[in-house]
């Protein structure tokens, strides 16, 4: 099965089974690992990538829903800089194993992209269901709130 869309604002075109999920095309196919395998049943979060600026779980969308959507992955955020949340990471010394952090920073992306000044429990609801299994969850939040000041200064 041949499936057109835009990743990281390129066209590409994969041919694929059509049960093939996102995940294992953008790692094997594409050779774009950033986006990580945690448990392939939704439920970690490692996987996130933006469909449409969605944050969705790669794990278990087949390929073949993806036609004329635009897919962005860790790899496409930062364009030519790092993304602001990528910076504030690295300040915040978030990562310790760092499995989580794509899935982390992109679940982050997304509520910013819809809320540029979220409170802290605004940013706590949009992060649960990213699982850190090091529980840098505290070094999370005060990363996205650094990126906020960051992007309003």
């Amino acid at each position: 099965m041949n499936t057109s869309f835009k990743l990281n604002q390129k066209p590409v075109a994969v041919e694929t089974s059509k049960e093939a999920t996102l995940l294992w095309v953008l790692r094997d196919q594409l050779h774009l690992t950033g986006t990580k395998y945690g448990c392939g049943i939704a439920q970690c979060g490692s996987c996130t990538v933006h469909v449409d600026g969605v944050p969705t779980r790669a794990c278990i969308t087949p390929v073949s829903s993806l036609e004329g959507k635009s897919v962005t992955t860790i790899e496409g955020l930062g364009k030519k800089h790092l993304h602001a949340l990528q910076e504030a990471w690295i300040s915040e010394q978030v990562p310790q194993c760092g499995y989580c952090q794509s899935g982390q920073i992109m679940q982050a992306a997304a509520l910013l992209d819809i809320n540029p000044n979220p409170s802290r429990d605004e940013i706590i609801s949009h992060m649960n269901g990213v699982l850190c299994r090091c529980g840098t969850y505290l070094r999370i939040i005060n990363a996205i709130e650094r990126a906020v000041k960051t992007v309003q200064s």
